[in-house]
């Protein structure tokens, strides 16, 4: 996520991103709804049927939240590829930004269905690289990385953070349809999913209390372990 008054940055292109607002949000807080949109930005153009086929779904319920996603405006009908028979369905984007905090605030339970979505589709990307790893080609098996970073910073160095991340992955090739065609040979797509999750102190329960009649110091406070 951007902060509300940045335009998106670093791998992102401002022509090719949708800036969810609070319609766009509600679309979108569905599992089913975010994996159709992946989808087809991934592998391009598709029917309900095939999409339905990957998802596990019945052509029915793939058919019912893309109607939707279109009413929307995060998928159109592909009428070059459509038939009778056919419908064809497109990605009208290539990236989507959650950017304005006000907004989770004025639709909480929208925000939260969309970001449990989302990290979702995140883990059955990373649960399908692990069970191709052993089939993968050498030279690739030694690119993958699941790692975390704890750090101790304030909301301003986490700031810092994220625009330094997206500055870095601005200098690699995104993939694009135009950029496929472009790439130099051996270029595959590759994942670099980021997340930068805030995990405050609790208080430790067995510190004296502050304000108690003794005036005992403040409680020293423990983080949770991420390891």
């Amino acid at each position: 996520m951007t902060e509300s008054n940045d335009a998106p940055r670093g791998p992102k292109h401002e022509s090719n991103t949708v800036i969810l607002d609070a319609k766009g949000l509600r679309a979108l807080a569905h599992p089913v709804r975010v994996q159709l949109v992946g989808l087809l930005r991934k592998f391009g153009p598709s029917t309900a049927t095939r999409l339905a086929e990957r998802l596990g779904v019945n052509s029915g319920t793939a058919s019912y939240h893309l109607r939707q996603l279109g009413d929307a405006g995060f998928v159109e009908e592909d009428t070059e590829r459509g038939n009778a028979r056919e419908r064809w369905w497109r990605a009208v984007h290539q990236s989507t930004w959650f950017s304005e905090p006000s907004l989770a605030e004025r639709e909480p339970e929208a925000a939260l269905a969309y970001l449990q979505s989302v990290a979702a589709a995140y883990t059955l990307r990373t649960q399908r690289a692990l069970s191709e790893l052993q089939t993968m080609p050498d030279r690739w098996r030694g690119t993958f990385d699941i790692s975390d970073w704890p750090l101790r910073l304030t909301p301003e160095e986490t700031v810092n953070l994220r625009q330094e991340l997206y500055a870095l992955l601005a200098r690699y090739r995104p993939d694009t349809p135009e950029t496929a065609a472009d790439a130099p040979e051996g270029a595959e797509r590759v994942s670099l999913i980021s997340q930068i999750l805030p995990e405050l102190d609790a208080p430790d329960a067995d510190a004296p209390d502050p304000d108690g009649p003794e005036g005992d110091p403040a409680p020293r406070r423990r983080g949770m372990e991420s390891r």
